[in-house]
């Protein structure tokens, strides 16, 4: 790791109370928590493109409190969003240059502007900006913007409300100051020095008592205790330690080594094709990671596998394998193996593989370009042939993982609970299949939770507390769930029971994905019902109709998708939603998303629009065998009722993943697997 990316008190790369221009590379994920008097910070900080940093932070003040009429005698607790673009890469003479927001989309009692520089010499990283609003406190300079508009000479005080706007009137406005400082890498890896220069006096931060800075001069050092541990401890206003910990990991080349079957030894064709097609079938789920539906003799040189690909990430991989299974196999005259993918009964495309031309790619090295420029891909076409093999349906599938739900950012701080969460899926036919989900609770601490807030919409989330503490054991999922492809381009899926863990209900969806297109199209319309606390059978008396119109672009640019939604929430209220994703070369995908409804700040509530922050896990990234399946985290603010979405189960577009070819041509060496 750089030794200059240490993470700042506020989250985000940077000295101590300041930011740097400096970037954490792509994929970078970090939490750390920082405490200096009277401030405690807890800050996730993202890094989804080499020159964006984007992150959220809670920060908690030990000598303020909500208020006896909000949360008692509870420390205040700030909700505050962050954001850094390098506008220019350093070079042999040029310094690296980026510009930041801070506490943008919060209270903004943090809230500040900055342009800063840093360039490296040698062991150390100098770092120079200026800042405006909390980084610019010291107000060295007037605005060079007066000359524009009177209105920049002043910056307004931040006016807190139920805090959750983007206060643009605020941006670039009041006087400035310098800040900046020096990162020194001492001969011993693991430790580095700080010395900054804080453009910040104090006179207006929001503690509860006035804040005396003695010297406007930081000094700290990082620890790296590990790869992925680093320690930070300093002296900062010439009178207070600072104290911080770090953890910060990549999630971009997060991989573990695979203990899988290896492939199958190639062999000479058989004179004649095998009769036992079920050995063959279960060949290739053992080791190729297919679930077979069909076999089907498309004429005398052309094979058909029809199936699910169920081990691999990687679909060229799984291929791969399977050719050699098949050529270890089958009648020396088939010339072409041709494999239909299916997702629960939905034809989705169909991949073509000359056989010659892969054995000869396997005994000689020239010969592998011929064979990777053969392979194709099309669109699913219509089963005809004569079937060799049928498999049943896999009735029964299961899980058996822990869980964890969270709700963070009001009063009552952070509460949590830990499961044991034990899913299930009865498939009735290939289309076909119901699905539950028990949860049964190990830890929490729900005795805390409090709901207190002004909204007048309907409570259809913030009963989330009483959902977590209502019983130890909970039903999240019962549903049956139905999928059809009804042309070449269009699905449909259909489902009907109790949806999540505070919704019953019935529903239905279409998606347009035409082949390999970077566009598609979907909606979806339910209608549910609120459900008992103790998530058992029981429903409340809320009910309303849901439901989005929804436009997927994959737009090219480092695998970025960005989904558009419009529509009407749980609320009732409407409005849109923007959710923007990048998939990194390990399988995970980092992602953010900001609705905005017809319902105004005060009618929300504290937040005053929903907006936060996820990530992906593949599973495959963690275990040492491979697997397709993934887990889900996300960090929201703050849990309101406003711009609430039902949590589906399944959507059609992540079921009808493989309808795009996505990365298949970037791994297509894997084939070798």
């Amino acid at each position: 790791m750089d030794p200059a990316l240490s993470q700042s008190d506020f989250g985000g790369v940077g000295l101590m109370q300041t930011p740097t221009a400096r970037m954490a590379p792509a994929g970078q994920f970090s939490f750390s928590y920082n405490q200096v008097d009277p401030y405690r910070r807890y800050n996730f900080t993202f890094q989804p493109l080499d020159w964006l940093e984007a992150g959220f932070r809670y920060s908690e003040i030990d000598d303020r409190l909500y208020g006896e009429a909000i949360a008692g005698d509870r420390d205040y607790l700030d909700k505050g969003f962050d954001a850094k673009f390098r506008l220019w890469q350093e070079s042999r003479r040029v310094p690296e240059i980026a510009l930041g927001f801070r506490d943008i989309g919060g209270t903004s009692l943090f809230g500040g502007e900055y342009l800063v520089a840093s360039k490296r010499w040698y062991d150390f990283d100098f770092t120079l900006g200026l800042g405006w609003g909390y980084l610019g406190g010291r107000g060295d300079i007037d605005s060079p913007f007066g000359w524009i508009d009177d209105r920049f000479d002043d910056r307004p005080r931040p006016d807190v409300g139920e805090g959750g706007d983007f206060d643009l009137d605020q941006l670039f406005r009041g006087p400035m100051a310098f800040f900046g400082g020096v990162q020194y890498q001492t001969p011993w890896e693991p430790l580095s020095l700080m010395l900054e220069y804080d453009g910040n006096d104090y006179e207006n931060d929001p503690a509860g008592e006035p804040i005396d800075q003695d010297s406007p001069f930081n000094f700290g050092a990082r620890l790296k205790l590990t790869d992925y541990l680093a320690l930070n401890a300093g002296f900062e206003r010439g009178d207070t330690a600072m104290f911080g910990i770090a953890y910060s990991v990549n999630l971009a080349d997060i991989s573990q080594v695979k203990r899988d079957p290896q492939p199958v030894a190639l062999q000479s064709a058989p004179e004649s094709t095998t009769n036992d097609w079920p050995a063959v079938s279960q060949k290739l789920e053992d080791n190729a990671g297919v679930r077979v539906s069909r076999i089907i003799a498309r004429d005398d040189k052309t094979l058909v596998v029809e199936g699910e690909p169920v081990r691999f990430r990687s679909l060229i991989k799984t291929e791969g394998r399977a050719n050699r299974i098949l050529n270890n196999e089958v009648d020396k005259d088939v010339e072409t193996f041709r494999y239909r993918w299916q997702s629960r009964g939905m034809d989705l495309r169909e991949d073509i593989h000359s056989r010659k031309d892969f054995v000869a790619a396997l005994q000689a090295e020239q010969e592998e370009i011929p064979y990777l420029y053969g392979i194709y891909a099309q669109a699913a076409s219509k089963p005809r042939g004569e079937v060799l093999h049928e498999n049943k349906p896999q009735r029964f599938r299961y899980s058996i993982g822990p869980g964890l739900d969270q709700n963070l950012g009001g009063p009552d701080g952070y509460l949590y609970r830990l499961y044991l969460d034990a899913s299930a899926e009865y498939f009735t036919d290939t289309n076909g299949w119901f699905s539950g989900t028990l949860a049964w609770t190990l830890f929490d601490n729900l005795d805390d939770y409090e709901y207190i807030a002004d909204s007048d919409l309907p409570r259809v989330r913030t009963f989330i507390g009483d959902y977590l503490e209502e019983g130890d054991l909970g039903l999240t999922n019962l549903q049956y769930t139905r999928t059809a492809k009804l042309n070449d381009n269009w699905y449909a899926m259909g489902y009907g029971g109790y949806l999540e863990m505070m919704y019953a209900g019935v529903g239905g969806e279409v998606l347009y994905r035409p082949f390999n297109s970077a566009f598609a199209l979907g909606a979806d319309i339910n209608y549910v019902k609120q459900r008992d606390f103790d998530q058992q059978f029981g429903l409340r008396d809320y009910d309303t109709v849901t439901g989005h119109l929804s436009a997927y672009v994959e737009t090219g640019v480092k695998d970025v998708l960005a989904k558009f939604s419009l529509g009407r929430y749980l609320a009732e209220d409407w409005g849109g939603t923007i959710d923007l994703s990048r998939q990194f070369d390990s399988g995970v995908r980092m992602g953010a998303w900001a609705t905005f409804t017809d319902v105004s700040s005060e009618e929300y509530g504290e937040g005053s629009f929903d907006k936060g922050l996820y990530v992906s896990l593949p599973l495959d990234a963690f275990f040492t065998t491979s697997s397709r399946s993934s887990v889900g985290l996300s960090w929201s603010p703050l849990t309101r009722d406003g711009g609430a979405r039902l949590n589906k189960r399944y959507e059609l577009y992540n079921l009808t993943g493989e309808r795009n070819l996505g990365r298949y041509w970037k791994e297509i060496d894997k084939v070798w697997e």
